[in-house]
This record gives structure tokens, sequence and C-alpha cells, in this order.
């Protein structure tokens, strides 16, 4: 074999070795390892998952982009780099990977890697937001906030929908009013709440669309005692930041202090669905009674403070506020004549089918007639009776016999009045003595009833009986 025959031979297989191995790197990078394991918990959950777009979906290496983000996610930053960068020899026009390239670098802490990858996916998406979002993060870690903000408002303006961003962003723009809000705080927490409110509004003119600071201000405003400037306020912050928890307990609060219980039940209920652990089921049960009262008969509410109580008033306490007890009660057929165009008619037919409240003997229910004490444990001994039917608790208490002054065991009212003391219903007054002829006011009746409910609750395993 001639000398230049040897080298064209040499150069041949020098050409043909460099392919194979370039073939094997490509098959290599093809073979699919096993599958990352799921995360259970988001190592980075401020990253923004690198979507890929359906435009992309089909080309080589776009299933490596996940693959990636979930080594991403487990911290296992040498395979989730490894994945992006298979998946960029496999595609390389599959910019996603140049983000997920930059959120790799950005764990990493190196802000100037990650700069360049998001910005080499930018050249190819400018309106791309994984990679906006990923260099705002990057400026902002390096300390610049200017460029950082920039970067974070051209994502929102893709997609408003990022709220977290959105508060970020907030965050952001009120450094250069900081001094102004330090000086706000500190004067609401030094209780010269003219000086924070002035502060406010002066941060407020600067910012105008910040819920922060009008919830703020509506809570400064609500410490004064100036409600309706408080309401505005938070009602403009919730209408910046409908998801604003603490906005929505403080209208609450200012509502349910006004007397709109509806309006601050629902300000409650939103408020416990975007925060679970505000524990406001109390509130909630609270002023959702007090607005379904506020909806019945005006002689309701006149009920709840009237220095005498009767029976037809009785009647319709124990209808609304032990509902649900009175519906459990067996009922039977009772024939009443003067209650038809009484206002608690209603509850009136309702606690007498129950056997809670008897009529009289000539079939009249005498709505109008007084309650006195003897005869609101009557009552109270039925029911106590009927809660300790499924409640051990209760049936334990009523087989005490409190000593009782005034009511001896000759008394006709002497069992009633011993179940509705020891259930711990109706206590003593004046030492020792019960005091069964006194007259009963809506606030003491209000009271009993409650203490009523608290046994039954505990019975029907509900909040409102």
């Amino acid at each position: 074999m001639s000398t230049e025959s040897r080298h064209l031979f040499g150069w041949r297989m020098r050409y043909v070795g460099a392919l194979l191995v370039a073939l094997a790197l490509v098959a290599g990078c093809a073979t699919r390892r096993a599958a990352p394991p799921t995360p259970t918990t988001l190592a980075h959950p401020e990253f923004v998952y690198p979507k890929v777009p359906a435009s992309l979906a089909t080309a080589p290496g776009a299933s490596r982009v996940d693959v990636g983000w979930q080594y991403l996610q487990l911290n296992d930053l040498k395979n989730a780099d490894l994945e992006f960068g298979v998946a960029l020899k496999l595609g390389p026009k599959l910019y996603p990977a140049r983000a997920g390239q930059g959120y790799v670098a950005l764990a990493k802490r190196d802000y100037n890697a990650a700069l360049k990858a998001f910005d080499a996916a930018l050249e190819a998406d400018a309106s791309y937001v994984p990679a906006l979002v990923g260099k705002g993060q990057a400026l902002l870690a390096d300390d610049k906030t200017d460029l950082a903000l920039a970067a974070f408002e051209k994502a929102l303006i893709v997609d408003p929908s990022l709220t977290d961003l959105n508060r970020r962003v907030e965050v952001l723009r009120f450094r250069n009013v900081q001094d102004v809000i330090e000086a706000a705080q500190t004067a609401s927490k030094a209780g010269r709440l003219d000086d924070a409110r002035r502060a406010y509004e002066r941060a407020i003119s600067l910012s105008p669309d910040s819920a922060f600071l009008h919830r703020e201000l509506g809570q400064v405003e609500k410490r004064a005692g100036n409600a309706d400037q408080a309401l505005e306020h938070l009602r403009r912050a919730l209408e910046l930041d409908a998801n604003d928890a603490t906005a929505l307990v403080e209208t609450g609060e200012l509502l349910e202090a006004r007397g709109d219980a509806a309006g601050a039940e629902d300000a409650y209920r939103k408020a416990a669905a975007i925060d679970p652990s505000l524990n406001l089921a109390s509130r909630i049960a609270a002023t959702g009674e007090l607005a379904r009262e506020s909806r019945l008969p005006p002689e309701f509410r006149a009920v709840l403070t009237t220095p005498q109580l009767t029976r037809g008033d009785l009647a319709a306490l124990i209808g609304v506020r032990l509902e649900g007890l009175v519906r459990r009660a067996p009922t039977r057929q009772v024939v009443v004549t003067d209650t038809q165009k009484h206002w608690a008619a209603q509850w009136i037919t309702e606690t007498t089918s129950a056997g809670i409240i008897e009529p009289f003997e000539n079939h009249t229910f005498q709505p109008r007639t007084n309650v006195r004490r003897g005869d609101l444990a009557i009552v109270v001994s039925r029911l106590v009776a009927l809660i300790a039917e499924s409640n051990p608790s209760v049936r334990e208490r009523l087989s005490q016999r409190p000593a009782i002054a005034d009511v001896p065991p000759r008394h006709l009212q002497y069992d009633a009045v011993v179940s509705a003391v020891a259930a711990g219903v109706m206590p003593l007054v004046e030492g020792d003595r019960f005091l069964v002829g006194r007259q009963v006011s809506g606030e003491e009746a209000v009271e009993v009833i409650d203490r009523v409910r608290v046994l039954a609750t505990t019975t029907l395993g509900a909040s409102r009986q």
C-alpha cells in the first residue's frame, strides 16, 4: 500500500471512529433512565415550571424538561442539570430547557449563569413567563431591584393570574416609599394614630393601588373609632386583593359591631375559606345565627330584651334557637284555639306538638301570659329530659338532688326545678333559693336557652341547634 493510500485509509478510519462516538453519545442521550420519584414536597416552590409550548411539544427531548424539573424539585441539581442538557442536545430549540438550566443555576446561587440561561430562553421567546420570573429572581438575589421589578412586571403583563408574583411586585414597589411606611407603622404602634394616618395617606398617594396600604390605614381608622372610613379603606383593599384574609376579618368585625350580621358572616366565611387557620367557626356560627334572626319578625328581636317574657315569646325563642332539638322530639296532635293570629303561631304549634310547652286544659295557649321561673323550669325539665335520652352525662346530672331552700319536695314544681338546677341550666339565686314566682325577662330566658343549647350541641354534634 502506497504512502498516500495509507494516509487516506487512516483518515477514513478516524472519521468512522468519530462518527461512531458521536452516534454513541446521541444514543446515550436518548436513552431514558428510570424516572425520578415524584417529589412530595417541592424543594423550590418559588420557581415557575418551564412549560413546553404546544409548538415544541413533539420536539425531540421535550419530555426530558419535565424529568429535569422533577429532579430540581427533589433538589438533585446534578441530575436536573443533566436532564436539561440532554433535552437541549436532542432539541436545540427547546428554550424551556434553557429556563430549567437557569433555575438550576439559581438554586446553586450562581446568579450570572442563571441570568445567561434565562436571557437565552428569552431570546427565543421574549414573553416566556418562567424565564421572566426566573430572571427577576436572579436579579433580585443579586440586589438589582429595579431590573428585577421590570422583569416581574413583564411577566405579570403576560400572565396576570400570578398572584404571588403580584404581591412580590407590590413589595418591591414599596421600597420606594419604605421610609414613609416605616414611619406610619412606628406611629401606629406608639398609638399616635393621627401621625399614622397622615403617613399612610402619604404612602397611598405614592402607591394608590396598594391593597396592603389601604388595609393598614383601615386598621388605623378602626382603632381611632372611625368605622365608616375604616370600612372604606378595607373595602378598597379587598377590591385590590380579594384574598386578603386579614382585611376580611377586620371588615367582618366592623360590620358585626354595627349590626350587619349577614355582611359580617359573609366576610368571616370568605376569610376562613382563604385561611382556615384563622379559626373563625364560632364567629361564623354566631353571626350566622344573628343574620337568620335579623330576618325574623321584629317581635322576635324584641323578645331578647323584653323585661317580661310571655309564653308566646318563650315558644318563639325555643323554636328558633333550639330548632334541631324541637324537631328531634316526637310529635303529637294538639288542638290550640287562640294562637292563629299571634306572631309566634308557628313556633307555638311546634313546641306544643313536641310536648315542650303544654297548652291549658281548655285548649288555649294564652300566648300573652307572663312566664315565671317556675313555669320556665317546667319547660327546661322537658328539654333536658329529651337531651338526656342520648346523653349519659346529662342523665347523670339529673340523678342529683340539690337542696333548694324555697322549693321543698312537696312543691308541685319540685321535680322540674330540681331538674333545671341539677342540669346546670337554671342556677339558684339569692343563696339557695330558686324563686319560682319571680317573673322572667328576655335576657334571663336567652341565657337559660343558650345553656340548654350547649347541652344539646354535645349530643346532636352540631353547632346550631
